[in-house]
């Protein structure tokens, strides 16, 4: 088995596109209180920095507000603008009481223009109250795995707010969480501008993303900028390089888009997507017991790319649990067991491990086919 894995592993790096670099790449020290690079395929982290320090996040709880509304709500539902929403404070796209917009549009309002009257419009909308839908924005924290977070509002606002935080470890997670599941999320981070209708007038409302980093940063690709006297300057970004997309968070730093492009940067620079499992390769070929086939081909279930330095290549294993025989029948892309890959001790990630193809159990009629078919070979070799 060891033969095996470590063939393939030195068959997919010399395939891959990693560069051997003798220069060492120096580790960025940055101003922000905390900050993080998490890889979005694997959620391997690159950098960190305090990553599991509660601090207040400001407007980049919109994140967790835009990913509940994807997950709960129609974006063709019309939303009716409630008082409450429109006379909240911050920043803002102009809601009037009574007004009637589109969910979708309001999204985009929430993450471009980072529109408290938006998340609070949102909020009441798909939650019935702003009160429990930070309910339910916890219970989808908890979820997602962010044990480090208590949401108290939609939109991050936090004057005369207590126990509103997270992690930067909490936030790259949730990001991550999104990215995976929903297009529309990537979609709209990524908007640039964009004008939405504006109810009673002739012309629309105008929005320009705040985030700097999708006009000045190659790559870049989101994600929510966020500012509050209590949390600082805070910012999830997102950019995509060659189909490989990291996630940083900085939370409380001055100088936010610098410190976002050096952690990025340095990630980019010393971490190179290394294809260690391909969908569809053979792992191994098993015997099937009182199966009509006596082999069974068992495949990688999907590709597993891991972000690695070069002096970490050698050090990766992929563990193997797969049972020596299997009962028939057997149905192809049936899961058979699974495949862990280890780097340096930790398990960075898993893949399911399935049968290549159906094999029926032998059965009174195919055993009596067999009989037939070998007294019939028989026959004719005595008489040849």
């Amino acid at each position: 088995m060891k033969k095996l894995v470590t063939y393939l592993l030195l068959t997919n790096f010399l395939m891959s596109p990693i560069t051997i670099k003798a220069e060492n790449i120096k580790v960025p020290q940055v101003a922000a209180k905390a900050a993080i690079v998490m890889d979005q395929n694997s959620g391997r982290i690159l950098y960190e920095k305090n990553i599991n320090e509660k601090l207040p996040m400001a407007s980049t709880t919109k994140i967790m507000t835009l990913l509940l509304a994807l997950e709960y709500g129609n974006l063709n539902d019309i939303v009716t603008v409630s008082k409450r929403a429109a006379s909240v404070g911050g920043s803002s796209i102009w809601l009037s009481a009574g007004e009637k917009i589109s969910l979708s549009n309001l999204l985009y309002g929430l993450m471009l223009n980072s529109g408290n009257d938006a998340a609070t419009a949102i909020a009441e909308h798909i939650g019935g109250s702003v009160e429990n839908f930070a309910r339910m924005m916890n219970i989808k924290a908890k979820e997602i795995g962010a044990y480090n977070t208590n949401f108290v509002t939609p939109s991050g606002l936090d004057i005369g707010i207590k126990d509103h935080y997270t992690t930067a470890y909490d936030l790259a997670l949730i990001t991550r969480y999104a990215f995976n599941n929903y297009s529309k999320f990537a979609e709209i981070v990524s908007t640039k501008e964009k004008t939405i209708p504006w109810s009673g007038r002739d012309y629309g409302r105008y929005l320009r993303n705040k985030n700097k980093m999708l006009w000045q940063y190659e790559g870049g690709d989101g994600v929510k900028t966020g500012f509050t006297n209590k949390a600082g300057r805070c910012l999830v970004s997102s950019a995509t390089r060659d189909g490989h997309r990291l996630i940083s968070v900085v939370l409380n730093s001055g100088p936010m888009w610098d410190d976002s492009q050096n952690i990025l940067d340095y990630s980019f620079a010393k971490y190179k997507p290394l294809n260690i499992i391909k969908k569809g390769q053979i792992v191994k070929t098993i015997i099937v017991q009182n199966g009509k086939s006596k082999y069974l081909p068992l495949l990688y279930n999907d590709d597993f790319t891991l972000p690695v330095s070069d002096d970490e290549v050698l050090n990766i294993k992929v563990n193997i649990d797969i049972p020596r025989i299997k009962k028939a029948p057997v149905g192809i892309g049936e899961k058979i067991g699974r495949a862990s890959i280890v780097l340096n001790g930790s398990v960075m990630g898993s893949i399911d491990i399935v049968s290549g193809k159906t094999i029926d159990e032998k059965d009174y009629k195919y055993n009596l086919e067999t009989i037939i078919k070998n007294w019939l070979n028989l026959f004719q070799y005595e008489n040849s």
